[in-house]
């Protein structure tokens, strides 16, 4: 019965052997209940998602068994890649604005884990056992509900990771063909992509504990020399972020003026540019103020993939560096993965 959380995996730096593989979906995890003509969608901390997707649990009542539990991923498809902007537009309070979009840029579930059928439970059944019941109960399955491409070849799954990151996916997953269902423990392994980029420093936000380093502002230059706004970076010890205090003090503004976001706590100031504090409806009433510092310190951090101009998550900080400048720092330095078009990853499925 919901709520139930979903099994996570944590991070490992190369394929393991011996597992079964899947692509890493980036999207929304999600939970589906089915009992009947009811459908409750879990999120992966217990809140339902339901009224956001009503296009998806039209489909649900169409294509999953009449009473089944199943593990997978809610995704939104544009232009033959994942886009996690337009999934995240979903999460709106007016319902009326919801359908709109459900028409407009309708979503997809990609299922990869079946942890009920009918009156028996999966969760202590091996995962082998578990893909070949999942792939039985939802072979004949149609569009917008897809069965997530799965392998046991390591070779196979290293081209994967490879190549369907053109298709936005975010690497690759690995499950021990005998791991039971472990809902919220970290029992999977997962193999995300990593690069590094050169990125200004140009503030910062306080750590809720006190007067020292939460998270770096990061910018990058666009074509125009504007600099843009791209993410953070935020993960550092207590100690590491009492020194930071220290090390960007020299560069710490009096104010925002003169700085080249100093617009950011202007709403309209968002609509032609990336800036720093931009409101949305995850950040609620969470203070977004910051710490200006002139733009002039460099440091390398390394980042899975892109968003749109922004880095997709948080960045890891590496290392200072004093042998760039700030006007090296362009997005003309980023990988950009080859396309690969959504419709193949799914039809292998």
């Amino acid at each position: 019965m919901p709520p139930m959380k979903p099994m996570l995996a944590k991070s490992v730096a190369r394929i393991p052997p011996g597992m079964q593989y899947e692509a890493k979906w980036d999207g929304f995890r999600a939970l589906i209940h089915r009992d009947g003509d009811e459908v409750v969608i879990g999120s992966r901390n217990g809140k339902p998602l339901t009224r956001y997707f009503p296009e998806l649990v039209t489909a649900f009542l169409r294509e999953l068994p009449e009473r089944c539990v199943i593990d997978g991923e809610i995704v939104i498809a544009y232009e033959g890649r994942l886009d996690f902007d337009r999934l995240s537009e979903r999460i709106h309070p007016a319902d009326s604005r919801v359908r709109t979009l459900a028409e407009r840029t309708p979503a997809s579930f990609v299922a990869f884990d079946l942890l009920a059928l009918e009156d028996r439970s999966l969760l202590s059944t091996p995962q082998s056992e578990r893909r070949a019941a999942l792939v039985d109960a939802l072979g004949g399955v149609s569009a917008p509900v897809h069965v997530a491409p799965a392998t046991t070849d390591a070779e196979l799954a290293e081209e994967w990771f490879r190549r369907y990151e053109g298709a936005g996916l975010d690497g690759v997953v690995a499950k021990p063909l005998d791991l039971p269902y472990r809902p919220d423990v970290r029992a999977m392994y997962k193999i995300k992509h990593e690069r590094t980029a050169d990125v200004v420093v140009a503030g910062y936000r306080l750590h809720k504990s006190g007067p020292v380093v939460g998270s770096l502002l990061l910018g990058l230059h666009d074509t125009s020399g504007t600099l843009q706004h791209v993410g953070v970076c935020a993960a550092f010890s207590m100690k590491r972020r009492a020194e930071l205090v220290d090390e960007l003090a020299p560069l710490v503004m009096d104010s925002a003026e003169g700085h080249p976001w100093a617009a950011w706590a202007r709403e309209s100031a968002h609509e032609s540019a990336r800036l720093p504090g931009a409101p949305s409806r995850w950040t609620g009433k969470k203070d977004l103020s910051w710490i200006a510092v002139r733009p002039e310190s460099v440091c390398e951090v390394a980042y899975d993939h892109m968003e749109g101009d922004r880095f997709r998550h948080t960045a890891q900080f590496r290392r200072w560096r004093p042998d760039r400048t700030p006007g090296e720092c362009t997005y003309a330095q980023l990988e950009e993965p080859v396309r690969y078009d959504l419709a193949e990853v799914l039809a292998s499925g």
